[in-house]
């Protein structure tokens, strides 16, 4: 989770998803708020707002004002689904890194025109439709597992988990999926930790292997997806 951790040595962008759990509460949060936590200069916060601003990431505010995450990414006159907007990206990401010029530069220009009539995008279409923030590699790196996590939140199934947190060490957990979320292109997993006896926050690139235990659960008093949002809104 966000925050509490040393940053030395971090990479720029797990620091950069840190700081969208952070603003994920949908609260204003000041920009020497942010540094405090992060433990990094109020200058690297100014320059981490740019590059996620640049990579679709809703976020509004300014230097002295403050800073927030605004609202999901839509495509007008339509809305795109998760999975929709999950094979969008992975489409476009492919084509992107394509051998063939002719097909990497049309889904360069793709990705810019989906990022000019992105409602929330206030600058000029970033290259890549935000590559820059958390490569192809890495965000494509837990789409195999997208199926079997989606069934698990909907059909309350325990599942087992091979886990390499941002420190590079590996765990084995037993969860209770609630949530997928999309943020900036990274996919993430909010769950019950039975493991650690509390919610955690999953980057699905992160996630080794997926084991179905064959158990469902019952949403129980504390370990619910209601409780896990009111408790990420009461952080400041």
């Amino acid at each position: 989770m966000a925050g509490g951790r040393k940053q030395t040595g971090i990479r720029r962008s797990d620091r950069l998803f840190d700081l969208i759990q952070i603003l994920r509460d949908g609260k204003l949060h000041k920009g020497h708020e942010l540094a405090a936590k992060l433990e990094v200069s109020e200058r690297t916060i100014w320059r981490d707002m740019a590059t996620l601003r640049a990579s679709g990431v809703p976020v509004e505010g300014e230097r002295g004002v403050g800073y927030m995450v605004t609202s999901p990414i839509t495509l007008p006159p339509m809305n795109l689904s998760m999975g929709e907007l999950e094979a969008l990206h992975l489409a476009v990401a492919i084509l992107s890194e394509a051998t063939d010029p002719e097909l990497a530069q049309n889904a360069q220009s793709l990705a810019a025109k989906i990022d000019a009539v992105l409602p929330e995008n206030s600058g000029p279409p970033s290259a890549g439709w935000g590559f820059a923030v958390f490569p192809f590699a890495d965000a494509a790196a837990g789409f195999r597992h997208m199926p079997g996590l989606r069934e698990a939140v909907r059909e309350k199934k325990r599942l087992r988990i091979t886990y390499k947190a941002l420190d590079d060490q590996t765990s084995t957990r037993v969860i209770r999926p609630l949530q997928l979320e999309y943020w900036g292109r990274v996919w993430t997993l909010s769950a019950w930790c039975e493991t650690r006896q509390d919610f955690r926050v999953f980057r699905v690139d992160r996630i080794e292997r997926v084991i179905d235990t064959g158990a469902r659960f019952v949403d129980e008093p504390g370990k619910t997806l209601a409780e896990f949002v009111a408790l990420q809104k009461a952080k400041c």
